[in-house]
């Protein structure tokens, strides 16, 4: 029986006979199912996590989406915002005691030249 390869990038799978095997110079292959990942990975450098179009990509979606269970009340609600109250406390001790505002009152005769 044949072998069943998956691609490197994209995680499809290869038929026997197709497809395309790449070795790097540490020795390390990759096998891809046609040109567009093999560019993808070699030539463009792309990491398959972050190219939507992937197997890989679509594992880590579903494990980032995986905490919102269905039925929970995040979900009932929708997207609205929570209303959060924020108490602020502050320290008498902290705060330097507070100086009479000065003001100088100019007298209405003074400063005005005609």
């Amino acid at each position: 029986m044949v072998e069943q390869k998956i691609c490197s990038f994209c995680g499809g799978s290869i038929e026997p006979g197709t497809g395309r095997l790449y070795v790097r110079k540490d020795g390390v292959t990759y096998n891809f199912c046609s040109s567009k990942c093999f560019k993808n990975l070699v030539v463009m450098k792309r990491l398959p996590r972050e190219t939507e179009w992937t197997a890989a990509y679509k594992r880590e979606k579903d494990t980032r989406l995986a905490p919102t269970a269905k039925g929970s009340k995040q979900e009932a609600g929708g997207d609205k915002a929570k209303k959060v109250r924020r108490v602020v406390t502050k320290k008498v001790a902290d705060k330097p005691a507070e100086e009479a505002p000065k003001e100088e009152k100019k007298e209405e005769g003074e400063g005005v030249k005609q």
